[in-house]
C-alpha cells in the first residue's frame, strides 16, 4: 500500500528542467497576504507564511471554519493572470482566487454518487459493467467492481502494478493508434482490455481510474455532464458558484486562477505537436482528470463544501452521510484509519476526523475536518519535487496551529467571501 508521502508524490514520470516561476530567497513580506485572520487564529497565518517561505511557494491560500462559520480566509503571494508574459501586471492572491484542488475532487464525486443513490437513481451495489456496458472478457472479475468498491479504492486497479492510466496519455494514444488528446472513452477502452491487478474487495489501492469511472457513471445515470450535475445538485444549494472544472492551458484559465509552478517539463499531451511544455500546462490532460482531480476552487469554497458532511441537509441526508464514512469490507488499517467515500477517516473520541490531500504538478492541497467541528483547507501552486523540503509536514503543522487556539472567533466571514 502507498504511504501518504508516496501518495502525494505519485504521478507521471517527469523530466527535470529549469525551475519555472519560483523565486529563491523569497521573504515572508513578499507574500503580500490578503483577507482576514482574527488574532485568535494568528498561529494558522504564521504557519502558512513560514511554510511557504521555506519552500519558495509563490501562491497559497488558507481558510478555517468552525461549526458552520468561516473564521479566517487568506490569500498569499502574486501571479500573472492567464499569462506567462512578464509584461502582464501581477495580481495578488485573494481568499477567493482559484486553485486546482486535485484529489480533493474525490469527495465531490463520491457525494454525487451518494446523491444519485439517495434519489433512487442507482444502487451502490451495482457493477460498473452493467452501468457502463463494459465487457468483462479480459477479466471476469470486472463484474465484481461495484460503486462501493470504486468509491473506497477496492476495485482491483493498483497503480504500483499497472501504472495510473490517467497519466499514460502517450502510451494509450500509441496503443490505440488514436491522436492526442485522448478521451475518457479511450482510457476506458485501454484499461478494460487488460486484467485487473487484484481481486475486487480484497485490498485498498488508491485509484484515480476508479474515480474517473465514477464520473462517467454520474453522466450516464443523471443524463447531465459530470460538471453540471455537481454544480446543480451539490454546489448550488450551498451558494458555491465559483467552482468549475479546470483547463490544461494557462491561456484558457480564468483570470481568477493562480499560476502553477514546477521544476519539470513534459511533452504535450493535449496535441500531437511533440512540444516540450511546462508540466502544469499541457504536460497532463486536465479535463480528463475531472472526477478524480479536475476541480478548481478557493479554500473558502472547500471548507464550505466540507460542511455538507457535518449534518444532514439539502445535499445529503443522514443515510448518505453514514455511507460517506462507512468502513470498507476490508476493515480498518493497522494504523487505525480507513478510506470511506472520497475521505480518509479516523475515529477521534466519540467522533471522526476526516481529511484528504491533493497533488499534481504545480498543485498541493489539504482539507481537514475534525470531530470538534473545526475544518481547514490550505492550497498551494507548487508540490514537493526533487530537492524540496518535505511538503507533507503541513498536516502536522496545521494541527499544531489548531492546538494553540484558546478561544474561537464568532464572526462569520462567509457573507464576505462566498
Amino acid at each position: 500500500m502507498l504511504s501518504r508521502r508516496n501518495l502525494l508524490k505519485a504521478g507521471a514520470a517527469a523530466v527535470p528542467a529549469l525551475t519555472l516561476g519560483l523565486q529563491p530567497g523569497r521573504a515572508e513580506a513578499d507574500l503580500l497576504p490578503s483577507g482576514t485572520v482574527p488574532a485568535q487564529l494568528a498561529a494558522f497565518d504564521k504557519t502558512l507564511q513560514k511554510y511557504m517561505t521555506e519552500r519558495n511557494i509563490t501562491c497559497g491560500q488558507l481558510a478555517v471554519a468552525r461549526k458552520g462559520k468561516l473564521l479566517a480566509a487568506r490569500g498569499y503571494g502574486t501571479y500573472r493572470p492567464n499569462s506567462t508574459n512578464p509584461m502582464v501586471r501581477l495580481a495578488r492572491v485573494q481568499p477567493t482566487s482559484l486553485f486546482r484542488i486535485a484529489s480533493l475532487s474525490k469527495s465531490i464525486t463520491s457525494a454525487a454518487i451518494l446523491r444519485l443513490a439517495q434519489d433512487g437513481k442507482v444502487s451502490l451495489a451495482s457493477p460498473v459493467t452493467t452501468l457502463l456496458g463494459l465487457s468483462a472478457a479480459a477479466d471476469p472479475r470486472l463484474e465484481k467492481v461495484t460503486l462501493w468498491r470504486l468509491m473506497q479504492h477496492t476495485g482491483g486497479w493498483d497503480r504500483n502494478v499497472s501504472k495510473d492510466p490517467l497519466w499514460l496519455d502517450a502510451t494509450i494514444s500509441a496503443s490505440l493508434d488514436t491522436p492526442l488528446p485522448i478521451s475518457h472513452a479511450d482510457i476506458v477502452r485501454y484499461v478494460t482490455a487488460k486484467p485487473l491487478d487484484f481481486d475486487p474487495g480484497s485490498k485498498m489501492a488508491y485509484s484515480n481510474y476508479g474515480y474517473m469511472l465514477l464520473g462517467r457513471i454520474i453522466e450516464k445515470v443523471s443524463g447531465q455532464s459530470y460538471e453540471s450535475y455537481v454544480q446543480s445538485k451539490l454546489l448550488a444549494p450551498l451558494g458555491i458558484s465559483r467552482m468549475s472544472l479546470g483547463e490544461s492551458l494557462r491561456s484558457e484559465m480564468s483570470p481568477s486562477e493562480v499560476g502553477y509552478s514546477s521544476a519539470y517539463t513534459n511533452k504535450s499531451v493535449v496535441d500531437d505537436s511533440g512540444k516540450v511544455v511546462p508540466y502544469p500546462y499541457g504536460g497532463f490532460n486536465m479535463p480528463n482528470q475531472d472526477a478524480n482531480g479536475g476541480w478548481i476552487a478557493s479554500a473558502v469554497d472547500m471548507v464550505k463544501w466540507g460542511s455538507v458532511f457535518d449534518a444532514a441537509g439539502p445535499v445529503l441526508n443522514a443515510t448518505s452521510l453514514s455511507r460517506a464514512f462507512a468502513k470498507p469490507e476490508i476493515g480498518v488499517s493497522g494504523d487505525g484509519w480507513w478510506y470511506g467515500c472520497g475521505w480518509y477517516v479516523r475515529t477521534w473520541g466519540s467522533g471522526l476526523n476526516t481529511w484528504h490531500t491533493g497533488s499534481m504538478p504545480g498543485t498541493f492541497t489539504l482539507l481537514v475536518r475534525n470531530a470538534a467541528g473545526v475544518s481547514w483547507c490550505v492550497q498551494f501552486n507548487r508540490r514537493e519535487e526533487s530537492g524540496s523540503p518535505d511538503f507533507d509536514v503541513i498536516d502536522r503543522l496545521m494541527w499544531q496551529a489548531h492546538d494553540t487556539v484558546t478561544s474561537w472567533p464568532t464572526t462569520d466571514l462567509y457573507p464576505k467571501y462566498l
